[in-house]
């Protein structure tokens, strides 16, 4: 039977220093993801673990399979366990900058330059209310790259979109260091974002 563990991280927690820093990461990663790898092994069990097999990511995406007893909390731990996996691997001390490749390609296409991209993402993603993700993701239907922003840990494959590049805008990843000023902390993310890492998997799924 699988069972969800808190990833490592490939960086220390003061490697994103100065923009996040790092016993906000330290916090993030070893409570809240935590917490989030928990409650999901907890959820699975409590219905048989008969979905132990299945990686989370496809339970998400067909979450009406699930039990409706059990369904909120597989989409909330659940979907704050994935989201947070794919969070720090679209982070990196060397990143920021702009991005090339095809996932560069791509933002020109669909949304005019990467300036207007990094606008458009930033201020929609300002503006949720209370707490979510801000996330650029991939339409298979459509094949097209898309905007998108989800409340809590609420994911994008419930939406049948598949995550490209997601930011957290819970006060928990910010409010040590930027308080309550949410825009301040999107403009310094946008230093650290892994455009290699996130060109790779966009040319995987893209091709």
């Amino acid at each position: 039977m699988v069972q969800y563990e808190l990833p490592p991280l490939g960086y220390g927690y003061d490697e994103l220093e100065p923009y996040i820093d790092a016993k906000t990461m330290e916090i993030h990663h070893t409570k809240h993801h935590k917490a989030y790898a928990d409650g999901l092994n907890s959820v699975l069990d409590s219905i048989g673990g008969k979905f132990h097999p299945t990686y989370i990511s496809a339970i998400l995406a067909d979450l009406n399979l699930v039990p409706e007893s059990a369904r909120s909390k597989v989409n909330f731990f659940g979907g704050g366990y994935e989201n947070h996996r794919l969070f720090w691997e679209m982070m990196s001390p060397n990143g920021g900058g702009s991005p090339g490749g095809k996932i560069g390609d791509a933002i020109d296409v669909y949304f005019g330059s990467f300036e207007k991209f990094k606008e458009e993402f930033s201020a929609k993603t300002a503006s949720i209310q209370g707490s979510g993700w801000g996330w650029l993701v991939y339409d298979d239907n459509f094949k097209r790259l898309e905007y998108l922003s989800t409340q809590d840990q609420t994911s994008p494959w419930t939406r049948n979109r598949r995550p490209i590049l997601g930011l957290d805008v819970w006060e928990h990843a910010y409010y040590l260091k930027y308080q309550n000023k949410r825009a301040d902390y999107i403009d310094a993310w946008w230093n650290v974002v892994n455009w290699d890492s996130i060109d790779y998997q966009f040319s995987e799924i893209s091709a």
